[in-house]
């Protein structure tokens, strides 16, 4: 019997992409864009502060609206990227979402040239709600061009840097890769292939490896031709808006200080040998010398061969997160009763996973790639639990706290964003092990909790340093062929893996797959994984620590979206991110892990 296929229903936006009411609501949008110009362009320093109120109501009104069209334009094409409707629709929505930035530029100006001109209106009590989203645009007007400058730079992204992604989106997704599978020869798109490294044949994994990284170098030079332009171009950018360093736009959009990264950083650099004390813990178990680097995400060999069925997988979640809190299950229980996961890989359909938000239907819509793997149930858990935070910051924010706006788009603080999701594997972890029947169970949850957050901790370090290496070298005078970029690849990746893990030889071309590091005009998309990661790992500590009384705290501080500070959100839940030792509380929780590991391995 063939599987049903999970797919998204987006119908609560709009009946299809063709319907008349998109153009409608593009229309619709186009002119309520032009009336705030037409109210407010020139006129924002005059502004009372009940003056400005309305303003912010009536750009929410329309950031809201922004935010349906684009939403439901980027889930079409992602699910369905090689249908002409699909790209008609996000060519047509990314070129009107351009022009009416374009015209809208002139905000993020005068507000905040009247905010750093006149910063007590920042504390108006009839501007509470904003209070800390005009503190964040203080942050950025030293580096704001003039009107014409910001207009301009939004033209030559449109069909100049952003093209250089759309290259790298379009390249992967629609070539086939020849892997041998289990000994057969197969066909495979580049989602199917690289899922291959969590199968449990080791050859299989070799062979998956080969093909994919084979396959991409030998077009290396084209995507070090994309890479090297995106990250000269954020160079130009940043000695244009004055950015002390090529990291310092990315603290500003995460809402966090350069010393507080300098110590998480620093904190993962000290422990390199915790993350290799696992790895070669997993070459024991897995019977060999040395892990390589197809070896990973792998499962062990003694695991318990259990599938997990898409109904169980449901009903897994919806229990670890009602084990919680019934109330805090909620949200979950809602996703899948609104049909708003895509769970069935299919071709053209993105590789990956993501949860996105939808704000004016209070609620979210997640992207996964379901094999009926342990894995592919941790992911699912991972993207409800950023759904469940979505659900709540929706339902306590208007949508200029949901994240900041540049250049009219709202983008939530990755540091935060990923407080749920994290929080939400954890509790998957802890009904599994409470679950589980033998050593070899609990085994292979706990190298499943382990290869993720080795990931986040530890790998995604290294992808920080390996982009701060490409744009030191820049500086140097160096020019980044494919060669070059692949030795600042591995130099990364073997300052975090030292002798613990060997690789292919192909694999100095993993860094192209990596879908961060071809984002125009927004880089280090890396480090806030590893903030979050041992955030929550840290905030779990909390939570063993005061049982139920842990849960209220934990609601608020994912309702508080970004009316507040990373730092004051990590407040309400007792903890003190600005500490230079912060972040040893979280690799706490990492080597908790290990050791566990340890005593059932001995």
């Amino acid at each position: 019997m063939a599987k049903r296929e999970i797919a998204w229903d987006l119908s609560e936006m709009f009946p299809s992409t063709t319907d008349p009411s998109v153009q409608k609501a593009i229309d619709d949008l186009t002119k309520m864009a032009e009336n705030f110009v037409a109210r407010y362009k020139g006129k924002i320093k005059s502004l009372s502060a009940k003056e400005l109120l309305k303003c912010f109501r009536y750009l929410e009104e329309y950031l809201a609206k922004l935010d349906s069209i684009a939403t439901f334009s980027y889930l079409s094409f992602m699910a369905n990227m090689t249908l002409p409707d699909t790209q008609l629709l996000r060519d047509k929505v990314n070129k009107t979402k351009a022009e009416l930035d374009k015209m809208l530029a002139f905000f993020n100006i005068e507000i905040g040239n009247l905010v750093y001109g006149n910063p007590n209106i920042v504390d108006e009590q009839i501007l509470l709600n904003y209070r800390h989203f005009l503190e964040r645009l203080r942050r950025e007007v030293p580096h704001q061009l003039s009107e014409a400058e910001e207009k301009l730079t939004i033209e030559k992204d449109q069909f100049g840097i952003r093209a250089w992604e759309e290259l790298q989106g379009k390249w992967l997704n629609t070539r086939v890769f020849e892997v041998e599978l289990e000994g057969k020869k197969k066909a495979l798109s580049f989602t199917e292939a690289f899922g291959l490294y969590f199968h449990p044949d080791r050859a299989t994994r070799e062979s998956a490896t080969k093909s994919i990284y084979g396959l991409l170098g030998k077009d290396g030079e084209i995507f070090s031709s994309a890479l090297r332009n995106i990250f000269n171009d954020w160079l130009n950018v940043c000695e244009r808006r004055k950015y002390g360093s090529p990291m310092e736009a990315s603290l500003i959009a995460n809402d966090v200080d350069q010393e507080t990264i300098n110590n998480l950083l620093k904190t993962v650099r000290n422990h390199t040998d915790l993350y290799q004390r696992y790895m070669k813990l997993k070459a024991k178990i897995m019977g060999l010398p040395k892990l390589a680097g197809h070896d990973f995400r792998a499962p062990i060999p003694d695991a318990p061969s259990a599938k997990f069925d898409y109904d169980k997988a449901r009903d897994l979640i919806i229990h670890a997160y009602s084990r919680f809190d019934e109330d805090y299950a909620f949200a979950v229980k809602d996703m899948f009763a609104k049909n708003h996961i895509d769970s069935t890989p299919r071709l053209g359909k993105a590789h990956g996973a993501f949860s996105w938000d939808w704000y004016e239907g209070k609620s979210a819509f997640i992207l996964n790639n379901f094999n009926e793997a342990l894995l592919n149930v941790y992911t699912l858990a991972h993207e409800l639990g950023h759904a469940t935070h979505t659900y709540y910051y929706e339902r306590s924010q208007t949508i200029l706290n949901y994240g900041t706006v540049q250049g009219t788009d709202c983008r939530f603080p990755m540091i935060i964003g990923e407080a749920g999701s994290i929080f939400g594997e954890l509790l998957l972890t802890d009904l599994l092990l409470s679950q589980s029947k033998s050593n070899q169970e609990r085994k292979a949850i706990i190298c499943t909790v382990l290869d993720g957050a080795s990931v986040f901790i530890f790998q995604i370090t290294s992808g920080a340093l390996f982009e701060r290496s490409l744009y030191d070298a820049i500086k140097r005078g160096e020019f980044l062929d494919y060669k070059t970029i692949c030795r600042y690849w591995v130099e990364a990746r073997t300052e975090i893996n030292g002798d613990a893990v060997d690789f292919l030889g192909e694999a100095e071309a993993a860094w192209i797959p990596v879908p961060h590091f071809y984002m125009p005009n927004y880089r280090f998309y890396n480090y806030p994984y590893t903030y979050a990661q041992l955030f929550v790992y840290a905030l779990y500590e909390k939570y063993l620590e005061e049982g139920k009384e842990f849960v209220p705290k934990f609601k608020r501080a994912l309702s508080a979206g970004c009316s507040i500070s990373p730092v004051e959100i990590g407040k309400i839940v007792g903890l003190d991110v600005t500490g230079a030792h912060f972040w040893e509380l979280g690799l706490k929780q990492y080597e908790r892990f290990v050791e566990e590991l340890e005593k059932i391995v001995s």
